[in-house]
């Protein structure tokens, strides 16, 4: 089974980061198509994976972390506009059977993503 999953910690807390939402998009040239959009759990990820599918389309996509509005639910007094409002992390998906996790490592000023397993 294809999939594209994603999970998010909060490096400035050290711990999941419940309550972000995400939004993924299939990028076609100048074209952006919205596939799916969730919100982290508990855990820091999201019930179920943004796509899980026999096949996924190979091209370019785009996941978008709603990270400012996160972390003023947190408490975080940040700056206008925020140095992170949005974070948005493009990824080329080759494999059309793949499995893609693409976790993100988030604080106010900055973050860190790999493509996991």
């Amino acid at each position: 089974m294809a999939k594209i999953s994603t999970h998010v910690l909060d490096t400035s807390r050290g711990a999941p980061a419940q309550g972000v939402a995400i939004e993924l998009h299939l990028v076609i040239g100048a074209e952006r198509t919205r596939i799916a959009a969730a919100t982290t759990n508990a855990d820091g990820r999201t019930d179920p994976p943004l796509v899980s599918a026999d096949r996924l389309e190979p091209g370019v996509y785009e996941l978008t972390f709603h990270a400012a509005d996160y972390f003023r639910r947190q408490g975080v007094t940040l700056s206008t506009p925020p140095f992170l409002g949005d974070v948005v992390i493009r990824v080329g998906i080759a494999d059309p059977h793949g499995h893609y996790h693409v976790p993100l490592l988030l604080s106010p000023f900055g973050y860190t993503t790999y493509r996991g397993s």
